[in-house]
């Protein structure tokens, strides 16, 4: 339908994957390398896909980065007057062969989806010495979850870098992602997690999302958060080839742990905190104001294409594993010690009715000029507030971002309404505890988080609201 309606409207030239297939971070790939007026990516994201499920189209533009909000308002507005829409009646084209047909006047060019993607990734890091590392006896589990990434996987960590026949499970693509859940977390990539605590777990395991812009890392034992691994890549990024010289700056979703900051302070780099969304990182890539980028719903990526990228991350953690010869959990431990442990956590009430959501959201806000100085669980507020931000590089202002509430110690809770799920409301509740006491480093993380979970309960009323004795999600 896409291809018809290009056909009909002037487009001259639409490149599209094999099969149909491009990964989000592919994608913007090749919208940079051949310089295209934009793209489309169709997308069930991290959520259920299939006939019955999620479904999402995402406009990206000529730098391949998400449209930012000044052009998706623009869309939204031409929406309201259109009148007619152009189509080009012909044949289907064959998309699961290479190479070039024309649809009308327009040229169809079918690539192969992973070899542009692949080349790059050559570029940035030292494929030698991760093949090294699988010829050495390194096991690693990669859960495609019948998501985009699994042709990926196979090609990079099984043809290119020598990882055994079988390292990549869930690899075929699937339309309803064989029935599962595609968001790389604890919960819905279980089988992965047990995998990685049992006995004779691999040396390193890790998943990807619907369209490949997430990642979920593991090691033996241990699990990393999302806001974990964005520090550490931020402190080891320079053993990979393509970051050898440093970088210029650092960037994170608000709600993401302030781990990633303290590791910029240390090393002397700019770090930028922005709301979620990865369409707020753009501007910064494109000025050079930062490389890296992460939000802690499982997104990192850097200044080589403009979208998170979930493999990348994978081939950054095995070339610092490649260079570092420690474990996942060595390396999580030496970290700590050296910048402090961010407890953190992520508890999501999912489906919840939209007028009790709001009700809890609105008086929350309405609460926070009258919280800092009261006490809650044994915390004393420190600060409240909702977060704005004034992007540095375009001077335009977005507001409304999430409520903060920042405890006397360093703790910290932030609430977000959320509207990336397709049924109610998602509240979001993000819980943060740093701690700098080499004794505690290796607390249970519920246990260390505790009182700003009750905290935060006191405060904005959840179980009161919603009804929900807790969330439904713990990441």
């Amino acid at each position: 339908m896409i291809l018809r309606m290009a056909a009909a409207n002037g487009a001259k030239r639409v490149i599209v994957g094999r099969g149909a297939l491009l990964s989000t971070p592919a994608a913007s790939n090749l919208i940079r390398q051949r310089g295209t007026d934009g793209g489309l990516i169709l997308s069930a994201s991290h959520n259920p896909g299939g006939e019955d499920a999620d479904f999402g189209l995402k406009y990206n533009t000529p730098n391949g980065g998400p449209a930012p909000e000044n052009v998706t308002d623009r869309i939204f507005e031409a929406t309201r007057g259109i009148a007619e829409y152009r189509i080009l009646v012909g044949q289907d084209v064959d998309l699961s062969k290479l190479g070039e047909t024309r649809l009308g006047d327009m040229a169809v060019e079918v690539v192969d989806p992973v070899e542009d993607y692949a080349a790059l990734m050559e570029r940035l890091f030292d494929f030698d010495a991760i093949r090294a590392l699988f010829a050495g006896g390194f096991r690693a589990r990669f859960d495609a979850m019948h998501a985009v990434t699994g042709p990926y996987a196979k090609d990079i960590l099984e043809g290119r870098l020598g990882a055994p026949e079988g390292t990549v499970v869930n690899a075929v693509p699937s339309p309803d992602f064989g029935g599962g859940h595609p968001d790389p977390n604890p919960i819905w990539a279980k089988e992965l997690v047990d995998a990685m605590m049992a006995p004779d777990a691999p040396d390193f395991g890790a998943a990807s999302d619907g369209d490949g812009d997430r990642n979920m890392i593991l090691g033996k034992g241990v699990y990393v958060t999302p806001s974990d691994s964005l520090a550490l890549l931020a402190a080891h990024a320079h053993r990979a080839p393509g970051y050898r010289g440093g970088l210029k700056g650092v960037a994170r979703s608000m709600p993401t742990s302030g781990a990633v900051d303290r590791v910029a302070a240390a090393k002397g780099m700019a770090c930028y905190e922005t709301p979620t969304g990865w369409k707020f990182f753009g501007n910064l890539l494109d000025a050079g104001k930062v490389t890296l980028c992460g939000e802690e719903s499982a997104g990192t990526g850097s200044d080589h294409v403009r979208e998170k990228d979930g493999l990348w991350a994978v081939l950054l953690w095995l070339n610092i594993l490649a260079d570092t010869k420690q474990s996942v959990k060595a390396l999580m431990e030496e970290h700590w010690r050296t910048y402090g442990r961010n407890y953190y956590s992520r508890h999501d009430y999912e489906d919840v009715e939209t007028e009790k959501a709001n009700a809890l959201y609105d008086g929350l806000r309405a609460a926070l000029p009258s919280l800092p100085g009261k006490s809650f669980a044994g915390l004393t507020v420190a600060s409240a507030d909702e977060f704005a931000y004034d992007d540095p590089v375009d001077g335009s202002r977005s507001e409304r971002q999430g409520l903060r509430i920042g405890f006397e110690g360093g703790g910290r809770v932030v609430f977000r309404l959320s509207g990336t799920g397709t049924v109610g409301a998602t509240l979001r509740v993000y819980l943060e505890a740093l701690e700098t006491d080499p004794s505690r480093l290796d607390r249970d993380p519920a246990e260390a988080l505790a009182p700003i979970a009750q905290a935060a309960d006191g405060i904005a009323g959840i179980r009161r609201h919603t009804g929900r004795e807790g969330p439904d999600v713990v990441t």
